[in-house]
């Protein structure tokens, strides 16, 4: 007994007949299920269209319409199941008619018993064929389709893709984008949601991107300006607000590279994004996404790190870093130390160095800034790590935001066991800091720990203090800062937008109309200045492959 069960749909117009087909043979051994019946041409051609059975039985001559002409209406509306007409005359005209409508098989009444079986059984065996050729087709298209963007990512199609090709692999697009996804959690070992699974479930159109695995990298291949609406959207939700603990956000982590216009650029793409999930010690805290626009300019680091051009990590750029956080830990000037870490963190973000090198100039710091506390105050009990925990510890740390705050943290930690006066002016402290970082990826949670407190109470404090929360006030500044280089008339609107620190023109867009009542294009209108043309950057140009 076959377990692929498949349907079947009986239509004619007396009962009795639908009754004996229904019980003359044992449809289930057969391998099929009745899913409908109908009395007349109208009422099984939409059952046909509706239910798309896997074979069709209907009378030649029925009400309203004919089962040849309802046949022959069902295949030009797509259907492509298997059809066998019954009936009372044995004329062959019906026969030819049949045929001609894509009939497969014509019986006369009364059905033979055996007869049915014997044409049923056939067509079982047909439908099963057509199913496994099916499959091993779709099977080759995907393997060829795969090879094919395995070979368009990692830059090695040697051989241009005919129009027919890129039609056939629904390749056709005015612009591409590569979007990698791995697991946010570093330490766990529990599969992820995808971006790919993401989008199948929001987007009927698949055809929007193709997913595929390279090298154990999960790769999303964008297309359209519908598919990287659709990376804008979860940029904006990354952006907005934190992904609740437990939802598909939360648990992936992004990595997208510059959009393209070509498919022989693809490639591109995909190293940026390579490039920036290596690079994923530099993220903040909670950032789920990294993109290309915030690459360094490797040539240029590469010339800064020349011979004779000196290092931001030798030994003599530690050494003097060292002396300064020590003078600032010593002077109880937490600003200055905040700001030196703010800074330190930023060099390092653009350093010609590998992930190791960094962690070890960390190290050094760390022990350098720790003989001199101990040096100067001998007589204190300070509760110092020992140096194989620091060096441990900062050896696992997976993210540069994590070292600085355990630095933080422990030159806080010294301040206190060497008496610190007074913490009264924790505000004025931050606010500094805001007035001076507020175009960078700046977060509460991200420069709490930088001054001793976690991110809850120190909102408090502000929020108490300044009149309004953190964020508020940030955004103030960024809009105030924004309406001064709109003022000025030197850049367009998508530039002002990152250098006021927002990553996304449409969320600046929103920002400044909730702020200032009116978009940034007609604040600059306002001032006496002509309307701009581009509120994005124009398509990036680039270089032909070599």
């Amino acid at each position: 007994m076959n377990t692929e069960m498949e349907t079947l749909l009986i239509a004619d117009d007396e009962i009795s007949i639908r009754e004996g087909l229904r019980y003359i043979v044992d449809w289930d051994e057969l391998g099929f299920s009745i899913c409908g019946e109908a009395s007349n041409g109208e009422d099984a051609l939409r059952q046909i269209l509706d239910l798309h059975p896997s074979l069709v039985m209907l009378d030649v001559k029925m009400p309203k319409m004919n089962g040849t002409e309802v046949i022959r209406l069902a295949r030009e509306a797509g259907y492509q199941g298997k059809c066998i007409i019954l009936s009372g005359y044995s004329d062959f005209k019906y026969a030819q008619e049949a045929i001609r409508s894509g009939v497969s098989s014509y019986l006369t009444k009364p059905i033979d018993e055996e007869e049915l079986t014997e044409t049923v059984s056939q067509i079982k065996e047909e439908l099963l064929q057509e199913k496994e050729r099916s499959c091993h087709f779709e099977a080759f298209q995907t393997k060829a389709k795969n090879a094919v963007l395995h070979e368009l990512i990692t830059g090695g199609l040697n051989t241009p893709l005919s129009e027919e090709d890129i039609d056939h692999f629904h390749l056709r697009s005015d612009v591409y984008q590569i979007v990698l996804c791995e697991n946010f959690h570093t330490l766990s070992a529990a599969a992820p949601y995808t971006f790919a699974e993401l989008l199948r479930v929001t987007n009927r159109d698949n055809n929007i991107f193709d997913h595929l695995v390279v090298d154990h990298k999960d790769i999303v291949l964008l297309k359209g300006s519908l598919g990287l609406n659709r990376l804008t959207d979860f940029l904006e939700r990354f952006e907005e607000n934190a992904p609740q603990a437990g939802s598909p956000l939360e648990s992936m982590f992004l990595a997208y590279g510059r959009p393209v216009t070509a498919l022989n650029d693809i490639y591109l793409s995909y190293q940026d994004a390579s490039t920036l999930l290596d690079r994923r010690f530099f993220c903040a805290q909670e950032q789920h996404a990294i993109g290309y626009d915030t690459l360094p300019d490797f040539a240029s680091l590469a010339a800064a790190a020349a011979p004779n051009a000196g290092h931001v990590l030798d030994e003599t750029a530690y050494s003097a870093l060292a002396e300064r956080l020590t003078g600032y830990i010593q002077s109880y000037n937490r600003k200055m130390m905040v700001e030196s870490l703010s800074e330190l963190e930023n060099t390092l973000l653009k350093a010609p160095s590998g992930i190791a090198e960094i962690k070890l100039f960390l190290t050094d710091l760390y022990l350098k800034i720790r003989e001199n506390v101990s040096r100067n105050y001998a007589s204190l009990e300070i509760p110092f790590a020992a140096n194989s925990t620091v060096i441990e510890y900062i050896g696992n740390r997976k993210y540069l935001y994590e070292i600085i705050r355990f630095l933080s943290e422990q030159f806080e930690m010294i301040m206190n066991a060497m008496g610190n006066p007074s913490r009264d002016t924790i505000l004025d402290d931050v606010l500094y800091y805001i007035d001076h970082n507020f175009r960078s990826n700046i977060k509460l949670e991200t420069i709490a720990p930088l001054f001793g407190y976690n991110s809850a109470y120190l909102g408090k404090i502000f929020t108490k203090s300044a009149g309004e929360s953190f964020n508020s006030y940030v955004d103030h500044k960024r809009i105030e800062y924004s309406k001064q280089l709109l003022i000025e008339n030197k850049l367009k609107v998508y530039e002002i937008a990152e250098q006021a620190g927002y990553k996304n023109v449409d969320y600046f867009h929103k920002k400044f109309k909730k702020y200032v009542g009116e978009s940034p294009a007609e604040f600059r209108k306002r001032q006496g200045f002509e309307p701009e043309a581009e509120k994005y950057p124009p398509p990036q140009k680039i270089p032909a492959k070599i």
